[in-house]
């Protein structure tokens, strides 16, 4: 038991202060290669995970509830078991073996969680108003939140694409986010990703900021625009695991009121071919033939009134948005054009500005630009790779799931 603590300790040390890889000999698993209850229901399946995560890369996987572990300011349920062993495999499959092919067994040995913790059920924040996705705790575990929206698998109800976005949205967003913040902790992204618009970061009410507003300014997602290291560890997740038609909407969306320069529609048809969407010349494609809308938002209390653009998929977000956080504000919108070609919405109805202020799709470039390098650079790791992977294996997840996935029952 000592030496366990002992280990467990330079490993927590070794998160704290960032340090690189170091010469641990990972032959040995800080959980011990036994299961502690072999005689328990869930014996089969806890000695699974000692052989596929606890002996191979020091990771416990934690499904059962953990009261003194989760957060006592929501309302939480217990993961389900067979949802529990689906998102273990998912994880091994999706997550583990996809880092090792890429950068190696040690890799992971050195960097993976110690500890990947299970949620059943949504963590709702009643102060913020905001769903949290998941947390972590230093660099060391990361908690995972409504498992039980997993979809169980059969032959006969198999895994479709809305299956996969709800798996990349509630699970593997959490996970490449939290990840890459042990990355960075270990080494640090430059400080001038933090500088493209610095002006624009809100800690404290970034959630009040709807998807136009956050893309507009020129983040990926609202959360990213909480701080420079969420915007940094957001950026790189909704590279690997946002859908094609996510990525389309951000992009239509940064490009609406600004925030493009000289140069970057080349760069935005570079990107896209980057992130291997298809479709620009599919007329059934969403981002091929949308409206887009002039948004006047009216406050009866000061007078003050103000005019931008809103692609219609954002018209009922934004409705909900003020209803619910200002009841004050009264929208009305005007059709200003539809659109049958993403094409025609960039080449001919985006301006470009003149402005030095760095927003919109200009201040997502150069952040791409940034943290691809830094993937690179400083781990050997190309991320477009990362999500092309990701997504191949996705393609293929009914397959795998059929041959590798053994559901135990309770003993």
């Amino acid at each position: 038991m000592k030496k366990m603590k002992h280990i467990l300790g330079v490993t927590l040390l070794a998160m704290i202060v960032c340090s690189c890889a170091n010469d641990d000999d990972f032959g040995e698993s800080i959980y011990g290669s036994e299961t502690e209850a072999q005689n328990s229901a869930t014996a089969p399946f806890d000695n699974w995970l000692a052989e596929n995560f606890v002996k191979p890369y020091n990771t416990e996987i934690q499904y059962k509830f953990n009261l003194p572990a989760s957060k006592y300011d929501y309302l939480l349920a217990p993961a389900d078991y067979k949802k529990s062993q689906l998102l273990a495999n998912f994880i091994k499959y999706l997550f583990y073996e996809v880092y090792a092919k890429h950068a190696g067994e040690e890799f992971m040995k050195t960097y993976a969680p110690r500890i990947i913790h299970f949620i059943g059920s949504a963590a709702y924040s009643p102060t913020l108003r905001t769903y949290e996705r998941g947390y972590a705790s230093g660099g060391v575990k990361i908690t995972l939140i409504s498992v039980n929206e997993l979809k169980l698998w059969s032959k006969e109800d198999q895994y479709k694409g809305r299956d996969i976005d709800v798996l990349n949205d509630k699970q593997f967003h959490t996970m490449h986010h939290e990840f890459s913040h042990i990355l960075h902790q270990t080494k640090t992204y430059p400080v001038t990703f933090g500088q493209i618009n610095p002006g624009d970061y809100d800690g404290r009410e970034w959630q009040k900021r709807d998807s136009v507003k956050s893309h507009s300014l020129g983040f990926v997602t609202q959360y990213a625009s909480s701080a420079n290291y969420e915007d940094f560890v957001e950026m790189l997740s909704c590279t690997i695991t946002d859908s094609d038609i996510r990525w389309m909407r951000t992009i239509i969306d940064a490009c609406a009121n600004g925030g493009v320069k000289d140069g970057d529609k080349k760069r935005i048809y570079n990107l896209i071919d980057s992130l291997e969407i298809g479709g620009l010349d599919d007329p059934e494609k969403e981002w091929n033939k949308f409206a887009l809308l002039e948004e006047t938002c009216y406050n009866s209390e000061t007078g003050e009134e103000t005019v931008r653009y809103v692609p219609e998929f954002h018209k009922n977000d934004a409705i909900i948005q003020a209803a619910v956080d200002n009841p004050e504000y009264t929208l009305t919108y005007k059709e200003v054009k539809k659109f049958t070609s993403f094409r025609d919405y960039l080449d001919n109805w985006v301006q470009t500005d003149e402005t030095t202020t760095s927003r919109g799709m200009n201040a997502i470039l150069q952040k791409f630009d940034i943290a691809t390098k830094w993937y690179t650079e400083k781990w050997g790791l190309y991320l477009f790779q990362i999500r092309r992977e990701v997504r191949q294996r996705q393609s293929k997840i009914n397959e795998y799931i059929d041959k590798n996935v053994k559901f135990y029952e309770l003993q």
